[in-house]
């Protein structure tokens, strides 16, 4: 099976079949990605909302070219992500961030579209600077789908965005949107109903004085057997409420069960239990896993013989979860760590100087191409 090494098509006599490439690396299979799209494509149909990606979940743009026909642009979180939209992506390139700085609001200006403060103050001190282009606010609804503190927009005390109507009505003018974000993993289509209808009660007077809104990401659309003409009709009735252009934020479901990490057995113990050390990390290559406690999955999970799979960093709690496999395992094995794509790739980083996963396309035809190898100089040059 070819592959193609920074785009270069190796010839036949180079070929290496995918047990010879290297691990660890991610995988991203453009086939699960463009099932994605269609369900994009198709809510952006049938609802006449506009679909963005989140760079701040999914950012490798080596596979924009095969996002970039379903959608209509990015949206960021910061001045690199805003730059990394614009020119690699193209099409609408929105900007937010917590908080811009003094010496690089004229930066995250040139490459976007619209700008969206987080706060009044943001936006009165930089909305000279940001006078060319359109310009949005942070809604925060104090609600959301979230059940973990660590994600919820709407925590008490929350940082993210403006709650006081009678705030807000005093710089409604010197706004043309608001960005709303009150989803997370949401996969249940009337709980989304229920938190929109009490963002339209809440705050129906100021959306109907604005020209777009974005209800964020976060809603997980793209999971089987989600209601999609449902989420499209409620979302064409919100915007023939209120007068609006919608804006949607997809960050996971635009990249749903796309793309896997793929690591070999490096050693196998036993204290206690079976275990199997792999030639990767939960710390440096899967982060979501240590933050939230989840475990991985892996496919197949299937056997009469389980394993604690654990990453090779010294972290005591570097641990994937416990899976069923065929047989033993034994060193060099292979094993495929599913959802590895978003909030994933972005986050990776180099603790304890564990070897970084190179970046793998699988191409529809079955090809693969093998985008990028991180080597010493990359861990090095993250230093000083």
């Amino acid at each position: 099976m070819p592959f193609s090494l920074y785009g270069r098509l190796l010839n036949p006599s180079e070929v290496q079949p995918v047990q010879q490439i290297q691990t660890p690396y991610y995988l991203i299979d453009t086939s699960k990605v463009l099932r994605n799209m269609q369900t994009v494509a198709r809510l952006r149909e049938l609802s006449g909302a506009k679909a963005l990606l989140a760079l701040k979940c999914f950012a490798t743009w080596s596979v924009f070219d095969t996002m970039r026909p379903y959608m209509d642009g990015t949206t960021s979180s910061s001045l690199y992500e805003v730059r990394l939209g614009r020119e690699e992506f193209g099409g609408e390139t929105h900007a937010y961030s917590v908080a811009y700085g003094d010496d690089e609001i004229d930066e995250v200006v040139s490459h976007a579209d619209k700008i969206i403060f987080n706060s009044i103050s943001q936006l009165e001190r930089f909305e000279g600077q940001a006078q060319g282009i359109a310009r949005g606010l942070r809604l925060n609804p104090r609600i959301s789908s979230s059940s973990f503190d660590l994600a919820d927009p709407a925590r008490p005390f929350s940082r993210l965005g403006e709650w006081d109507p009678a705030r807000i009505e005093t710089v409604i003018d010197r706004i043309s949107g608001f960005m709303i974000h009150f989803n997370c993993e949401n996969a249940d289509f009337d709980l989304f109903d229920a938190l929109l209808t009490q963002i339209e009660t809440d705050f129906g007077g100021l959306l109907s004085r604005v020209d777009w809104v974005s209800l964020g990401g976060g809603i997980h659309f793209t999971g089987e057997g989600y209601p999609l003409e449902k989420l499209a009709a409620r979302l064409k009735s919100f915007a023939g409420t209120f007068g609006v252009q919608v804006y949607l934020e997809p960050g996971e479901a635009a990249i749903t069960g796309s793309a896997t990490l793929e690591v070999s057995v490096l050693d196998t113990l036993n204290n206690g239990k079976d275990l199997a050390i792999v030639d990767s990390s939960i710390e440096a290559h899967m982060l979501d896993l240590l933050i939230y406690r989840y475990a991985a999955r892996i496919a197949p999970d299937e056997g009469p013989h389980r394993y604690m799979v654990c990453g090779k960093s010294c972290l005591a709690g570097d641990i994937f979860g416990e899976f069923n496999f065929a047989e033993p395992l034994k060193v060099g094995d292979r094993i495929s760590i599913q959802d590895a794509a978003g909030y994933t790739m972005v986050k990776k980083n180099w603790f304890n100087g564990v070897r970084m996963p190179s970046i793998v396309i699988k191409e529809t035809d079955g090809t693969l191409r093998l985008v990028r190898q991180f080597g010493f100089d990359d861990f090095k040059q993250a230093l000083s």
